[in-house]
């Protein structure tokens, strides 16, 4: 039976490589690298200065193109699910035609597999299919999520509140209900400087790009005060570098003191 880890693998610093997913790396035959085009040509260095150091010797990559993607269809799922279909087909053909069938293959997760990335769900596609068998495990990674909390020194949740976690376009379409701390990723607009103005005179930012990498590039205050900043800043990245991976947490000022509760330093339960 073929086998095939799902190893996350950080958000850009080879220090969050845990344990568990360097064994991973050792007990793999077959890389399997989807790229996005040339100006994403560093985060394939990356992952290959990684599978150097860790990979066995022996080991193969492989390498694919990701498909390409309308990122503002009018038609929002059915976008998501003809891009999904295309990658399940360059799974398939990756594990079929380049994985022996007792061997053992990996794909290399930015960040957490868990968290806003489609590999676990395209892969119980190309299963679904019936076309190829194999099994495959999934190793957590460190997340942007948890990198940017780090890199602020700042927690994600406040005591007895809940946060979430949600997407740029989401938070276009306006602030969550019950929630005063929300972070959001896959933001390719600003979305933060959609909010009414009412709503942005209330809340602090904390922002991250490139989290983890020599690039990193962080801003945190009153939002109203350095929204332009943010918007500067990654547009000349952006225009520097032709990508960019950003997260940032938005959080309520609270100018009353948080009720204790019984998730006041305990940890998770």
């Amino acid at each position: 039976m073929r086998r095939i880890h799902v190893i996350g693998i950080g958000a850009g610093d080879p220090e969050h490589l845990t344990l568990q997913a360097v064994n991973a790396m050792r007990d793999t035959d077959v890389f399997f690298l989807l790229g996005k085009g040339e100006e994403k040509q560093e985060l394939i260095d990356l992952r290959q200065e990684m599978l150097a150091t860790h990979a066995r010797e022996g080991h193969r990559v492989v390498e694919a193109r990701d498909p390409d993607r309308d990122r503002t269809p009018a038609r929002y799922a059915s976008e998501i699910d003809q891009w999904r279909r295309a990658r399940a087909d360059i799974y398939e053909a990756l594990i079929r035609d380049e994985l022996s069938e007792d061997g053992h293959g990996a794909f290399l997760v930015w960040g957490d597999p868990a968290l806003y990335d489609s590999t676990l769900a395209i892969l119980e596609e190309v299963l679904a299919r019936g076309t190829v068998a194999f099994e495959y495990t999934v190793v957590p990674g460190v997340s942007s999520v948890s990198t940017l909390a780090a890199r602020h020194r700042v927690g994600l949740n406040r005591v007895g509140r809940p946060f979430q976690v949600t997407t740029g376009r989401r938070l276009a379409e306006g602030w969550p209900a019950g929630v005063d701390d929300v972070v959001v990723m896959l933001d390719a607009r600003h979305a933060f400087s959609l909010l009414p103005p009412e709503e942005r005179a209330e809340l602090d930012i904390y922002w991250g790009a490139y989290l983890g990498t020599p690039d990193e590039l962080l801003v945190s205050g009153p939002l109203d005060e350095v929204a332009e900043e943010i918007e500067r800043v990654r547009s000349a990245a952006r225009d520097r570098k032709g990508w960019i991976m950003d997260t940032y947490l938005l959080r309520r000022r609270d100018t009353a003191a948080e009720p204790a509760g019984d998730d006041a330093g305990g940890g998770e339960s």
